[in-house]
């Protein structure tokens, strides 16, 4: 069995796509978004999984994280943290599931008008 598939028979929450999508935005994350290789901070994945989400699906964006069950920030926290449980993605000592609750609404995240800055002073 396959690890994500141990993962999602013990919590079903998520789909497969979501951690397959997670993974991809941590790789991302690292090489567009800060130097290739280093450490991603959950609020720093969470701005790569937005920009990752408008440049894949656009408008539809929201729609798809939440049909694969992803409501909030974090929803994607817990995706992380199970991915680290399976030794498919590592962390850090300061590195808390707490990084990633309300970092920002989706509702104004996935609005590719917005700007970062507005999202995260809105969730502030």
């Amino acid at each position: 069995m396959h690890k994500i598939d141990e993962i999602r028979a013990k919590d079903p929450r998520y789909a497969l796509r979501a951690y397959e999508f997670t993974r991809q935005a941590v790789t991302y994350a690292s090489q567009v978004l800060l130097a290739h290789g280093a450490h991603v901070t959950g609020p720093e994945l969470l701005e790569a999984i937005r920009r990752f989400a408008l440049d894949r699906y656009g408008l539809l964006a929201a729609d798809v994280l939440q049909e694969w069950g992803v409501r909030s920030t974090q929803d994607f926290g817990e995706i992380v943290f199970h991915l680290v449980d399976a030794d498919l993605l590592s962390k850090t000592e300061d590195d808390r599931l707490e990084d990633f609750r309300d970092v920002y609404a989706f509702e104004e995240a996935f609005d590719p008008a917005c700007t970062w800055e507005e999202i995260f002073d809105s969730c502030a």
